[in-house]
């Protein structure tokens, strides 16, 4: 494997990576702690399906139904938030956005038995989710990092591993202890107001610097990075690749992760012990986050997440009925974790190198649309295929084809602009 170091940009005095995480890692921990929060209803459905659906008689299709109008809604709405990110920076929507998104998930544990009711909260979810989903935090920590970009954008994304690992086990506990309404508050309230105050603390990012360089009476600085144009970037066939791939990973993986524990359990694993192999994905998702950021930071970034990405496929493999024991199950979920939980990581991180920072708010968001799309239809997508064949083989065998087409589609990119210089070279295959 070739290393990276003709592609990386070249400046007069540039930071180091050691530089960049001095000044700027407050900013990563408030970045991580929000999409955190932003991960936590996807962590929890796999907890409340089961109760939901008893409760009020619902079939697993209309339980997971609510997420993909969430979904299809963050889908449509997100150009428009990318817009606002890139004019008025991250800190103006995350602050607002996460005191409505708390609120709106405690209020989930006020729902009766009523389908338009459940699809109703779900839409108010998703309109308070456009302030605070993925685009959000990777513009906030993208924008100020260059040389260590990779790894710390790994541990923003981390954070959705974070509520992987500690969701499942606590739900399940918040459960048994409240029931599954009295669950809501609690991670609402709770993991929302904890990832509020260090988004007030530390949520600070280069438009933010640009403010207070002119409150200081100094000379006015303009934010002005380099990078493709929203037409350029549309006619790229780079990040044609890069969405494409990133949606199909979503729509598999997020309905592996939402299905996860109702598989486990027709596996003959307990409810408990399920979402414990839940929590055991989510720290090994942390692992690869980590390790992915710091190999792309050091190696082709294709070729790093291409690999990664068709790792995924040997996860679903696995799970399937006839190779399925315990040790393999356990094998399987720590593969999972690893390997699927780069996605959005990988995304972003190629989506900047290949876009580079001048749209990166707009043109990010609209790779979060097909993120939104994918994890809305992915859900649903599993609970068709099992009230379609009674189990989950076809989300299996279709995950495993759908993991090595994405991954061949980022093998297939070609270098980097080195947006330094600003030149924007052709890009896309090769």
């Amino acid at each position: 494997m070739t290393t990276q170091a003709s592609q990386e940009p070249t400046t007069a005095s540039p930071l180091t990576a050691a530089q960049e995480w001095r000044r700027r890692w407050p900013l990563v921990l408030a970045a991580a702690a929000g999409f955190s929060f932003h991960s936590v209803m996807t962590s929890y459905a796999g907890l409340f399906i089961g109760p939901v659906g008893e409760e009020f008689g619902w079939t697993r299709t209309q339980v997971t139904a609510g997420l993909s109008l969430s979904s299809v809604t963050v889908t449509l709405l997100s150009p428009l938030f990318g817009v606002l990110i890139d004019r008025w920076g991250t800190r103006r929507l995350a602050l607002p956005g996460l005191v409505m998104k708390s609120a709106v998930v405690a209020g989930f544990g006020l729902v009766s038995g009523s389908v338009s009711q459940w699809l109703l909260i779900w839409f108010v979810y998703a309109l308070t989710s456009l302030a605070v989903k993925s685009t959000v935090w990777t513009t906030a920590v993208a924008g100020v990092f260059s040389a260590g970009r990779g790894l710390a954008l790994g541990v923003v994304m981390a954070g959705t591993a974070l509520s992987q690992i500690i969701v499942p086990p606590l739900g399940n506990w918040l459960i048994g202890e409240f029931g599954w309404r009295g669950a809501f508050p609690w991670l609402g309230f709770g993991w929302g107001g904890v990832a509020f105050v260090l988004c007030v603390l530390f949520l600070f990012d280069a438009h933010d610097d640009a403010r207070k360089t002119r409150a200081a009476g100094d000379e006015p600085v303009r934010v002005d990075l380099p990078g493709l144009t929203i037409a350029q970037a549309w006619r790229d066939p780079a990040l044609w690749r890069i969405a494409i791939s990133t949606f199909v990973m979503m729509l598999f993986t997020i309905a592996l992760v939402v299905h996860q524990i109702p598989i486990l359990v027709e596996a003959g694993v307990s409810r408990t012990s399920s979402a414990w192999l839940a929590s055991l994905a989510g720290a090994a998702g942390i692992a690869g986050k980590l390790i992915t950021g710091r190999l792309l930071d050091s190696f082709r970034p294709n070729r790093v997440g291409g690999i990664t990405l068709g790792a995924a496929s040997l996860g679903f493999a696995l799970l399937l009925e006839p190779l399925r024991t315990p040790a393999v199950i356990l094998a399987a979920m720590l593969i999972n974790g690893y390997a699927s939980g780069t996605k959005l990581q990988i995304c972003a991180y190629l989506t900047s190198r290949y876009a580079g920072m001048k749209y990166f708010g707009t043109i990010f968001s609209i790779m979060a649309s097909l993120i939104a799309l994918g994890s809305g239809l992915g859900p649903v997508l599993g609970g068709l295929a099992y009230d379609w064949h009674g189990d989950y083989t076809p989300l299996l065998l279709a995950g495993i084809a759908g993991s090595l087409f994405s991954a061949a589609l980022i093998l297939g990119l070609g270098p980097y602009p080195d947006w330094d210089h600003r030149e924007a070279p052709p890009t896309g295959g090769g």
